[in-house]
C-alpha cells in the first residue's frame, strides 16, 4: 500500500457560524458554532486516508486536552500518529469566522504547532513512505525533511499556505515534486521566485473557478457547480485529492480533476477535515 508522510501544523479549530463577516467596529450574529482538529497537514492525512492511502503524520501538540481531542480524532480517522510529538505549551487553537456564503475568516494563538523537528522523524519511518506531503512549518524543518526524503528515494510535494511571504521557501519549492498554492500565494510566489525555483509541477486552487497545473504547459479544470458551506481546508482537501490520484498512478489531468472534486466535496461540509470516498469523487465528476 503506498504510504505518505504528512509534516506540518495540527491545529484545533473551533468555527463560528455568522450572518456575515463584520465589518470593523461591527458585530454579526453568531448562528453555530463547532469544535473538530484542523491544520493543513492533519487535513491533508484525513482526506488521504479516507481515499485509501496510508498516511502518517509529523506535527506537534500540547499536553492539554486539545492535544488529546486532536490526536484522538486523528487516530479514529485511520491516521498513524505514533510521530506526532506531545511538548509542553498549549496546542494552537484557531478561531473560523464563516459566514453564510462559506467564506472563513481566521484568528489564531501561537501554540506549538511547529514545535516539532525534522530529527522526530527516524529514519525507519522516511525510509517506509513512498510520499511525503510538507505543509507551513519552520524552514529549517521544511528544508531537512525535503532533503532525507529525497535521500530516502521518496517524492515530495510542498503547500507552504499563508506564510509564504513571511519566509524564504525557495530551497524547499526547488525540491518540491509538487507545489501547492491558491490564487493569492501564486502571486507572491511569482514575486519571491519561487516559481521559477525548481522543475516540478505547480499546482494552482482557484476555488469556485476550479484549478490548473503549470509544468511544461498549462492546463485547467472548471472545477464543480457546488453551494459553498464552508471553505476552511478546501484547499488540503485539493492537495490530498491530487496526491492520491497521483499516487494511484493518474495523470496531472485526471488529477487536477480529483482534486477539484475532493476541494468542492470538503466546501460542502462544515470544518476543515473531510472525508471524501472514491464514490464521492466519481459521482461529482459524472
Amino acid at each position: 500500500m503506498t504510504r505518505v508522510l504528512c509534516a506540518g501544523h495540527v491545529n484545533w479549530d473551533v468555527t463560528l457560524r455568522v450572518d456575515s463577516l463584520p465589518a470593523p467596529d461591527g458585530e454579526a450574529a453568531i448562528t453555530g458554532q463547532t469544535h473538530a482538529g484542523g491544520g493543513s497537514a492533519s487535513n491533508t492525512a484525513v482526506t488521504m486516508e479516507s481515499l485509501g492511502v496510508d498516511s502518517a503524520l509529523l506535527g506537534s501538540v500540547g499536553e492539554d486536552d486539545y492535544g488529546r481531542l486532536a490526536r484522538e480524532e486523528l487516530t479514529a480517522a485511520g491516521v498513524d500518529c505514533s510521530h506526532l510529538q506531545r511538548t509542553i505549551g498549549e496546542t494552537t487553537v484557531k478561531y473560523l469566522v464563516v459566514d453564510d456564503r462559506g467564506e472563513v475568516m481566521v484568528l489564531a494563538n501561537d501554540g506549538v504547532n511547529e514545535s516539532f523537528r525534522a530529527a522526530d522523524a527516524p529514519d525507519s519511518l522516511l525510509d517506509s513512505v513512498d510520499h511525503v506531503h510538507l505543509t507551513s512549518q519552520r524552514l529549517e524543518t521544511a528544508e531537512m525533511l525535503a532533503e532525507r526524503a529525497r535521500d530516502a528515494g521518496a517524492t515530495v510535494s510542498f503547500a507552504p499556505g499563508r506564510r509564504l511571504d513571511e519566509r524564504d521557501y525557495r530551497s524547499v519549492a526547488a525540491t518540491a515534486d509538487y507545489l501547492f498554492l491558491n490564487e493569492r500565494e501564486a502571486e507572491t510566489a511569482a514575486e519571491e521566485g519561487l516559481l521559477a525555483a525548481g522543475d516540478g509541477v505547480t499546482v494552482i486552487t482557484r476555488g469556485e473557478d476550479g484549478g490548473e497545473v503549470r509544468a511544461s504547459s498549462r492546463r485547467t479544470h472548471s472545477g464543480y457547480d457546488v453551494e459553498p458551506v464552508d471553505t476552511t481546508g478546501a484547499g488540503d482537501a485539493f492537495a490530498a485529492g491530487f496526491l492520491a490520484a497521483v499516487l494511484n498512478g493518474e495523470d496531472d489531468d485526471d488529477a487536477l480533476a480529483v482534486a477539484n472534486a475532493a476541494g468542492a466535496l470538503a466546501a460542502k461540509s462544515i470544518g476543515a477535515r473531510t472525508h471524501v470516498s472514491w464514490a464521492d469523487i466519481e459521482d461529482l465528476r459524472e
